[in-house]
């Protein structure tokens, strides 16, 4: 098994409960996962010794990130040799890259990436937590926000909508086109016991859903949960003596080539265009080799916009791509986030779709395991921050 430029591999995975909300703290819910996936990788706590999160502590215990690396070192009681955490980077799929890069400089032998979120629970005490309408200094103050925050603001539909507004202007993308994403992704959801909503939705029922910010509908928008997920990063002569067949990592996209603002480059694209050529430059796999895509849905549109910028269908095509849910079905040429995503399977915020992949790879997904499932493709992200990992199980 040739492992490629980063020498690494994913060995073992884990994810709590996934709650609206949960009774158990971020920490233990963090713990759940992390423990999980180091058993599933046939190791012992003694045995990692890297730890790396997104965003981690420095955003100080929020909701968005109540557990950041040096709190579950500390609790594990690991030794490590390397660590990271921070708000910088290529979105919700930095925790992976960022191990996959010190596996590569031979820094450690086996990285714990996790990421947890307990915004259900904030939500109980504060309906705005974790909301542009929760003010911060740091938000306030930024070269970015303070362009928003003046207007009003309140939520990131407010931002997306004007996005998927200029996608349909464009292209002539339809809200029925559009609403076959979250009716898709909710029979997936179906098939996973852990889904949030499982119940299923028609094409009516999105048509009929309010309007949140024109155009987008409450079921364009992704689930707040509680949960926490994780993984292990290992070197590739240790990948191969453990538990699982190694899921190499083989290529990843992390390129922002334009300025840090969603508006000045691409109304449509975003940071897509950037990860996806990125990405692809660095293997020989092209979209075509790919058996599933598990793409950010934090809105339903950053999802058609992922799957135009990484060459699953051409630009402006997305909605014709995945009208009708056939192509993008369990038994389609391209399953998409096959547990059912953010939309009805829960908001795990970008390790969620590496789990569901791997879990694909295995061959462990139970009632919603795909026919084809030896490449994948995880993104995650929107606007200026995006990272795509390409994953192979060989």
């Amino acid at each position: 098994m040739t492992m490629g430029p980063f020498n690494a591999a994913v060995t073992g995975i884990g994810q709590s409960e996934v709650a609206r909300p949960s009774a158990r703290s971020g920490m233990q819910l963090t713990v759940d996962a992390a423990l999980l996936a180091i058993a599933d990788a046939g190791l012992t706590v003694a045995d990692i010794d890297g730890v790396v999160c997104w965003p981690g502590d420095t955003d100080n215990g929020s909701s968005f990130s109540p557990v950041g690396p040096l709190a579950l070192k500390s609790v594990l009681g690991i030794e490590t040799n390397w660590m990271s955490g921070g708000y910088e980077g290529p979105g919700p799929l930095t925790g992976i890259i960022n191990a996959a890069m010190a596996i590569g400089a031979g820094l450690c032998r086996n990285i714990l990436v996790f990421r947890t979120i307990t915004e259900s629970s904030a939500r109980l005490v504060d309906r705005n937590a974790a909301s542009l309408a929760n003010k911060t200094a740091g938000r306030d103050s930024s070269f970015f926000w303070q362009w928003y925050t003046p207007f009003n603001v309140r939520s990131a539909i407010n931002l997306i909508a004007m996005y998927a507004q200029r996608h349909f202007h464009e292209y002539g993308t339809t809200s029925e086109q559009l609403g076959w994403i979250p009716v898709t992704l909710r029979r997936n959801a179906a098939r996973n016991p852990k889904a949030i909503f499982r119940d299923p939705i028609t094409i009516d029922d999105y048509m009929g859903s309010r309007i949140i910010s024109t155009p987008l509908r409450l079921l364009d928008c992704d689930v707040h949960c509680d949960a926490s997920t994780a993984l292990v990063v290992s070197r590739g002569d240790v990948a191969r003596d453990l538990r699982n067949q190694p899921l190499r990592i083989e290529a990843v996209g992390s390129a922002l080539k334009q300025p840090w603002s969603w508006d000045q480059i691409s109304l449509t694209e975003m940071v897509t265009r950037d990860v996806a050529r990125m990405m692809w430059s660095r293997t020989d796999y092209k979209p075509e080799n790919v058996h599933m895509a598990q793409l950010y849905d934090g809105f339903s549109i950053l999802t058609l916009m992922w799957l135009e910028g990484l060459g699953f269908c051409g630009r402006g095509e997305g909605g014709a791509f995945v009208e009708g849910g056939t192509r993008i079905a369990l038994d389609g040429i391209l399953p998409l986030n096959t547990n059912g995503g953010q939309l009805s399977g829960g908001r795990t915020h970008g390790l969620g779709y590496m789990h569901e992949a791997c879990l694909q790879l295995w061959g462990r997904a139970g009632d919603r395991q795909i026919e084809k499932h030896d490449v994948a493709v995880a993104a995650a992200g929107g606007g200026p921050l995006g990272g795509s990992v390409l994953i192979v199980r060989d």
